[in-house]
């Protein structure tokens, strides 16, 4: 615009051209550009050697829809002849894919929701436990941007049903549809478009009163709250080198990862509604259905009841629950090799209780973290006192109670007169020298009479007796000197030194 209005005012290239600062070939340019009514930030088209191939360029972008590699179109223009770098054609491809696309962007428009109409949800991959992979089941609800994060081992259909049932407990309502993939426990088959739905999974919404819609087949666009859910949680909660988490070593750490999760975004301000989801959910709680008493549990199998020692009875196989449900009602399924177990807690909300291996008649499975464990494994031996003689003997110290033990094991007779004798020996002498007395007895093994006397006067003694060191003055060795001609040659003697000697 500079050149342009120079050349205006003086009507001269080269008065332009010094006006400018430019050459006045350059001014001459830009002046017939405009008399032409071309553009002025228009170039004239170069020659390129890679012309001569552009046909073929656009012809695989057209075939591959756009999503051929710039490698593999350098790779087939190469071996037509061309001879030109990777960069030239990666710039071209680039070129190609952007006029092949510009007419065929999908557009989307903004998703305005309403309270309590739409439930998402999807799967994730989840971290191994055991050598065994976990499965994050991944809700989200649309207008208060409310997440719900599972784990899970399986996706059939009543863990589904169980996942759906936890779902809407938590969020303390049921939305009018439910949004989800093309799995084979929503969607059996697909007809001229149409989804045909499992008869199962309808049975199910008809419980809770909701309806379950699917999106496109290969399309997760259609549902991408869910699909950022299911982003946000594998980033948090499966370890990896980004996040530095410790590995899950058992399933209830994880369950205790994910409630903590939910619990941490659901109180953090959302970037699109500038508010916290848990208190638009609580706004968006006036707008959903009313939730039934009881869960869906036909597809959790069949009934059995817990016996009083935690255990119930499946094709003549004993199996264990957890003590919490003695003389409760549960779900037994088999699903594949596995036996799962399903409880439904005093709020209604269905959980998995417990998964066995298929067992056989005969020999019970029977998982050690159902019952309740001891603080002490050894608690039937550790003494405990009745009595105020007994007591007194057992406040000596764990050497006294070590000592009880073992003599009771050895069978060692008048244990209780032994017993009120150390009580007196420990008023003579100090508490804690009388119970190291009765460990060392205890481990030796020495429960006669007046042993433990003898250990209390040898112990003393040890301790007050100075120990004897060996000095310079004072050694067990008598000399080197002995070791001098050690490894020497003796001389002989001659006849007559030997005469004289003699």
């Amino acid at each position: 615009m500079d050149i342009l209005e120079a050349y205006d005012l003086t009507g001269s290239y080269r008065a332009a051209a010094e006006l400018a600062g430019c050459d006045h070939h350059t001014v001459a340019r830009y002046v017939k550009m405009r008399a032409a009514g071309q553009a002025p930030e228009a170039r004239r088209h170069r020659d390129r050697a890679i012309d001569a191939y552009l046909p073929k360029i656009e012809e695989l972008v057209v075939r591959s829809g756009g999503k051929i590699r710039a490698d593999v179109v350098h790779k087939r223009i190469t071996a037509m002849g061309f001879t030109g770098g990777e960069r030239t054609t990666r710039r071209t491809v680039a070129e190609a894919k952007a006029q092949y696309l510009a007419g065929r962007r999908r557009v989307y428009r903004p998703w305005v929701t309403e309270p309590g109409l739409w439930l998402q949800y999807d799967y994730g991959d989840g971290p191994v436990i055991g050598g065994r992979k976990t499965t994050l089941w991944c809700a989200w609800l649309a207008w208060s941007r409310f997440r719900v994060v599972i784990p899970i081992w399986d996706k059939t259909l009543p863990t589904v049903t169980a996942c759906l049932d936890a779902t809407f407990r938590r969020i303390g309502g049921i939305p009018a549809f439910v949004l989800t993939d093309n799995e084979k426990t929503v969607t059996t088959d697909h007809i001229a478009g149409i989804a045909v739905r499992n008869p199962e999974i309808v049975e199910v919404a008809r419980h809770y009163g909701t309806t379950i819609r699917t999106c496109l087949p290969a399309d997760p666009e259609t549902k991408g709250g869910s699909e950022a859910t299911v982003r946000i949680a594998k980033a948090d909660l499966v370890p990896k080198d980004v996040n530095l988490l410790e590995e899950y070593r058992t399933f209830a750490q994880l369950e205790s990862a994910c409630r903590e999760f939910c619990t941490e975004v659901n109180a953090r301000v959302h970037r699109a509604t500038r508010r916290t989801p848990a208190e638009m959910l609580a706004e968006e709680r006036q707008r959903l259905h009313p939730l039934p008493r009881q869960p869906f549990t036909v597809a959790f199998g069949t009934t059995r009841r817990v016996n009083w020692d935690a255990t119930i009875s499946v094709e003549a196989v004993r199996y264990s629950v957890p003590h919490e449900l003695i003389d409760t009602r549960v779900w037994a399924r088999f699903h594949g090799d596995e036996l799962v177990v399903t409880a439904v807690g005093t709020d209604g909300t269905a959980t998995e209780a417990a998964r066995h291996p298929r067992g056989t008649p005969g020999s019970p499975v029977i998982a050690t973290e159902h019952y309740p464990q001891r603080e002490d494994k050894d608690g039937d031996r550790t003494p405990k006192a009745t009595s105020a003689a007994e007591a007194a003997f057992l406040m000596i110290g764990p050497g006294a109670a070590s000592w009880l033990i073992e003599a009771a094991t050895a069978g060692t007779r008048r244990v209780k007169a032994k017993m009120a004798e150390a009580v007196t020996l420990s008023k003579l002498y100090s508490p804690e020298a009388v119970d190291r007395a009765l460990g060392t007895a205890a481990v030796t093994g020495r429960f006669a009479e007046k042993d433990l006397l003898s250990i209390l006067d040898y112990q003393a003694g040890r301790d007050t007796a100075e120990p004897t060191r060996a000095s310079e003055t004072h050694s067990l060795q008598p000399g080197t000197s002995a070791w001098a001609g050690f490894g020497t040659t003796a001389t002989p003697i001659s006849s007559t030194e030997e005469e004289d000697r003699i």
